[in-house]
């Protein structure tokens, strides 16, 4: 028994802040949990801010002092952190949770740092019992649980997993993070000095060591979508979602089968309009320049409660038969929506008590589980025809 359920590493930043709000506000007893950052007086002010009691523990820890970040996670059954990039704060977090059966959660969206991980602590990790999952937030929550909501519903169906399934974004209000911009940044940055990342980046298979499945679509270039019969264009965070489902994919014993074909793209529109829409979104860049939020900036609490997003998941049988997944969230997928899904995430690991260790995607650990805590804690629907 470790003193705290769970410590909010990284309390005093935007989206720390807002998963510290989330406990505050829903669990007002019966979960143990402390804020932690680098400045015991910042932490004081995001605990008066966010109307926590008191008392609520708050504890100093740097990523630049891995005794520190030791001392911490030794407390906690479970370390939300977000505290990104995590290539460049994280990894003395994560060896520090491998090396001490710490249950760890985070948001990333850095595949070549997340394999580099894997590689490294995957063997400690189930040594120890600690339970590591990466991408606990919009990416890629609602993708990888999508996925497996529809091949749960294919094989009550069919008896068989769907071979093909299409993720595609039907509609999305709000903002990407600032931290998702800056772990873009430095992995592009990171990619720039090492050749061998850019071959992580581009293969679907990154995080799945020793499997390569079937040839994978590659999402980039506007199409035309016979299946809803309108035109689709690249979706920014699906390099690393797709990535995240086929290695749920793996983890699960291939129970979506070896051959299994997945993609993500945005629904543009119909006709002529759809598109040049999809022509225009495949050329615009959302983290160009300066105009999105920095890391700890973010929108207000009208912008967030104003957010929402819709996600159709089409599974695609051999003889053509088709069946649909929606999942759609009640907040901006940023912040509002994954400061939820990461508490929650958090909190799901605390209760489900396994000592299954090593590194895992929300879905191959926690699967319907957490499907259903998010449905009744963090706004999230899901529903299959």
């Amino acid at each position: 028994m470790r003193e705290f359920d769970v410590v909010i590493y990284g309390a005093t930043g935007f989206t720390g802040r807002l998963v510290a709000e989330h406990l505050a506000q829903t669990y007002p007893t019966g979960v143990r949990w402390a804020m932690a950052g680098r400045s015991l007086t910042k932490l004081e002010e995001v605990r008066a801010l966010i109307g926590a009691p008191a008392d609520t523990p708050l504890i100093t820890a740097d990523s630049d002092d891995p005794a520190s970040l030791r001392a911490m996670v030794e407390r906690a059954t479970v370390v939300i952190t977000t505290v990104g990039p995590y290539q460049l704060y994280g990894s003395e977090l994560v060896a520090a949770c491998a090396a001490t059966g710490t249950g760890y959660v985070d948001l990333c969206g850095e595949p070549a740092w997340m394999r580099h991980m894997i590689d490294a602590h995957e063997a400690e990790a189930r040594r120890t019992g600690a339970r590591i999952v990466f991408s606990c937030g919009f990416d890629s929550i609602p993708f990888d649980l999508g996925v497996l909501t529809l091949q749960e519903a294919a094989k009550a169906r069919y008896g068989k997993p769907a071979p093909r399934v299409k993720g595609r974004v039907r509609s999305m209000q709000g903002t990407f993070s600032g931290g998702t911009a800056a772990s873009l940044k430095a992995t592009l940055a990171a990619a720039a000095r090492d050749p061998a990342i850019v071959r992580l980046l581009t293969s679907p298979f990154a995080l799945t060591p020793g499997f390569t499945g079937a040839h994978q679509p590659t999402g980039l270039i506007p199409e035309y979508d016979a299946t809803l019969q309108a035109w689709v264009a690249p979706f920014v965070m699906a390099p690393i979602n797709t990535k995240n489902v086929h290695r749920t994919n793996v983890l699960l014993g291939e129970a979506y089968g070896a051959d299994f074909v997945y993609d993500e793209m945005m629904v543009a529109g119909l006709g002529d309009i759809g598109k040049a829409a999809a022509e225009a979104i495949a050329r615009f860049n959302p983290f160009a320049g300066d105009k999105g939020p920095k890391p700890g900036e973010g929108p207000s609490k009208a912008e967030r409660d104003a957010g929402h997003y819709d996600i159709l998941f089409v599974g695609i049988m051999p003889d053509g038969s088709r069946l649909d997944t929606v999942v759609t969230g009640d907040r901006d997928p940023g912040y509002g929506s994954t400061s939820k899904m990461i508490a929650e995430t958090a909190l799901c690991l605390v209760e489900d008590g396994t000592t299954r260790g090593g590194i895992w995607t929300p879905g191959a650990l926690l699967g319907a589980t957490l499907r259903d805590r998010l449905i009744a804690k963090a706004g999230l629907g899901f529903v299959t025809s």
